[in-house]
């Protein structure tokens, strides 16, 4: 029988299988459907007990049909052959037939563990690991491992070449795909760690590190349903391209109780992906800013009046500046949210009037303490000065101001550099969009100044946020931080008030750092998590993503900066070098234009072409002309964690040149190809 009959034969064995999984599917979303149907007789009674009843059966019928009706390339994807003949299929879900036996056997559940770690160093009683792939719900493809040779039936048939290379070769497209039926042990390990604590998982281009923590998040969610349900799961990337590209990942695998922002899209009621020079992004980024914030509410408002007058029975009661900054001074120094704390300040300005009118008293004025404090504290024109002088501070209100040199001045006075201040002031001066470095600082000034008494009309509403939750939801159960290595100190504060009470995963890796301080955001980022005593971390060391020959060429750029261990290992080799070439600028659109062109031509998936932030929107324009809607034209901060079947690099030198990390910035857009790499340099 020849092999390619054997996989045929083996082929319409699965085939099989995978029928009756999908024929009981189909019964199950039948039950399901009848169950949500039923819960709406229960609600006519109207009674407290029928409507509860009515809510528990509805809201359970929907969920499992949320979780039978979730998008997969195959509800089928795994087999295992155990060496006392027992034989289970791995799949997304857990589907048993109606005598209650294993039809399908969960990914998440302790038994398809062994589907990802067993060896054949350590078989763990497995004989053969078989991935299914399908597409829909036709098998269309196998591929064997034989663990244990040994003890294998001399009737087991083994076919394919290895499911991980199988995958490796496919093309991308616009969504990251679930890996489930291609984990590996080293992935697997981390995925399956307990719950608790903080869970680190480091690792090189193309390890898998963002998908093995999407993979972490859904795991979590199935073995820890009661506790992580409710709260809920906030995953945290760089950018909107970026939690666009992995937004399937997880209800691919049936899991949707996950909040994807990008760090950009945190900080509720407000959306940017606007970004900095690398320069006033560094600035805003540095933990300095928090004693710049804290002391620029401390400022007297711009149009603050520096003088208060009062009449109260033909004595003229007044206070002057000095005195008003002295009472100011004094308000703060005690501590508090400057929003909470106007009643106080109202107080201290009606003591300060009582004190002038003490001293001023005499045969013919003899004030009375509580009937003077009543009385004045009555008046409208003590109301109006009070709304001036202590008005309701509103975060983005609060940055505007700091827009002013003088003022910012005196916030940073040193703390901040005259050149540091003159960047800031620019950067926030006639602000049509905020930048996502700013998201961190207002985020801050809305702890530091306390809720607002009312919300002003021209404050955005936090439109997105979910009916149960409150805006700036801090109760998440666990929280995924992708890109970790990119954080700011001001990012690390604002992730970290959304985590108080949660447990993390946290993916990065240190090489591809955009941060120029890492000791600073190490600071931070331990501030951030100081609550957590268990700490585990994860190194994947295996790159699945780059060929050798590309993975080579984008090392180079590094070699001399890191410890040779701290780059991955790519394990496959394609025998296509990367192409270099030169251009000079008048004709530097065409090249652009035309190399793209023959990557798309060549390869099956997208194509990206990465350039600079600050030339994005021009080399957009090269592309314009360019007739393909799988190319992808991105700035080198929106290529972080993302991949291409080809990548065209233009500018490699603009792009370490424009990052204050350097060639760091350049190693990460020469790693996103999974096939293609070509790379234009301007000369």
């Amino acid at each position: 029988m020849s092999e390619a009959s054997i996989k045929q034969a083996e082929i319409a064995v699965e085939q099989q299988h995978v029928d009756r999984v999908y024929a009981r599917l189909d019964e199950l979303r039948a039950e399901a459907r009848a169950m949500r149907d039923r819960s709406y007789e229960y609600g006519r009674e109207a009674t407290p007990e029928a409507l509860n009843e009515r809510d528990v059966m509805l809201h359970h019928a929907n969920r499992t049909l949320q979780a039978l009706d979730a998008e997969s390339e195959g509800l089928v994807f795994g087999r295992l052959d155990f060496a006392d003949g027992e034989t289970v299929h791995i799949g997304r879900l857990g589907i048993r037939d109606p005598q209650f036996n294993n039809l399908l056997v969960d990914w998440r559940a302790p038994l398809a563990a062994a589907f990802y770690q067993a060896t054949p160093e350590q078989p763990r009683n497995v004989v053969r690991r078989r991935v299914i792939r399908s597409s829909r719900e036709r098998v269309v493809d196998l591929s064997d491992d034989l663990l244990d040779p040994d003890r294998a039936p001399a009737d087991m048939r083994v076919v394919g070449e290895g499911a991980l290379m199988a995958a490796l070769t496919r093309s991308r497209g616009d969504a990251m795909r679930n890996i489930i039926a291609t984990i590996q042990k080293e992935q697997d390990e981390a995925i399956r760690a307990p719950e608790g604590g903080v869970t680190e998982i480091t690792g090189g281009p193309g390890t898998g590190k963002t998908a093995v923590a999407l993979h972490r998040a859904a795991y979590l969610l199935y073995r820890e349903q009661r506790r992580l349900g409710g709260p809920g799961v906030l995953v945290v990337g760089p950018s909107p391209v970026f939690m666009s590209y992995i937004s399937r990942v997880l209800p691919s695998m049936g899991e949707h109780n996950v909040e994807l922002r990008a760090l950009g899209e945190v900080l509720d009621g407000i959306s940017t992906d606007k970004v900095d020079d690398p320069r006033t992004a560094e600035i805003k980024g540095s933990s300095r800013m928090v004693k710049v914030l804290r002391r620029a509410l401390r400022l007297p408002p711009p149009d603050a009046p520096d003088q208060l007058q009062m009449f109260y029975r033909g004595v003229v009661l007044r206070l002057e500046a000095d005195e008003l900054k002295r009472i100011r001074r004094s308000l703060h120094a005690k501590g508090g949210q400057p929003n909470r704390c106007r009643m106080r300040a109202a107080d201290a300005l009606l003591e300060a009037l009582w004190q002038q009118a003490r001293q001023a008293a005499g045969p013919d004025f003899q004030p009375d303490r509580d009937q003077l404090i009543s009385e004045i504290g009555e008046r409208i024109e003590f109301h109006r000065f009070l709304v001036r002088w202590w008005p309701p501070l509103y975060p983005m209100q609060v940055l505007r101001w700091l827009s002013d040199p003088a003022r910012l001045s005196q916030a940073a006075r040193r703390l901040l550099s005259a050149e540091e201040v003159d960047l800031l002031a620019k950067s926030w001066t006639e602000v049509t969009e905020w930048t996502v470095a700013d998201i961190a600082l207002i985020d801050e000034l809305r702890v530091l100044a306390g809720p607002p008494p009312r919300r002003r009309r021209d404050e955005p509403h936090a439109a997105a946020e979910s009916p149960q939750r409150p805006a700036n939801y801090d109760e998440y159960a666990h929280v995924v931080i992708d890109e970790a290595q990119d954080l700011s100190p001001m990012q690390w504060r604002m992730v970290g008030r959304r985590g108080r009470h949660a447990s993390w995963t946290i993916v990065g890796d240190p090489v591809q750092s955009s941060w120029p301080d890492p000791a600073e955001a190490a600071e931070a980022r331990r501030e951030a998590l100081s609550g957590q005593r268990t700490h585990r971390r994860f190194t994947l060391r295996t790159n699945y993503r780059n060929s050798a020959e590309i993975f080579d060429l984008a090392a180079d750029a590094v070699r001399d900066l890191v410890p040779a261990d701290d780059l991955p290992v790519a394990v496959r080799s394609t025998g296509v070098q990367p192409v270099v070439r030169e251009a000079a600028a008048e004709v530097l659109p065409r090249e652009a234009r035309s190399a793209a062109e023959e990557l798309v031509a060549a390869a099956e998936g997208t194509v990206g072409v990465i350039t600079t932030m600050a030339r994005r929107d021009e080399v957009r324009e090269w592309m314009s002309g360019a007739k393909s809607d799988r190319l992808r034209v991105v700035g080198s901060l929106e290529a972080k964690g993302m991949e291409y079947d080809a990548v065209l690099v233009v500018d490699p030198d603009g792009l370490a040149a424009e990052s204050s990390t350097g060639r760091r910035a350049l190693y990460v857009a020469l790693s996103r190809a999974t096939q293609l790499l070509t790379v234009l340099k301007p000369v």
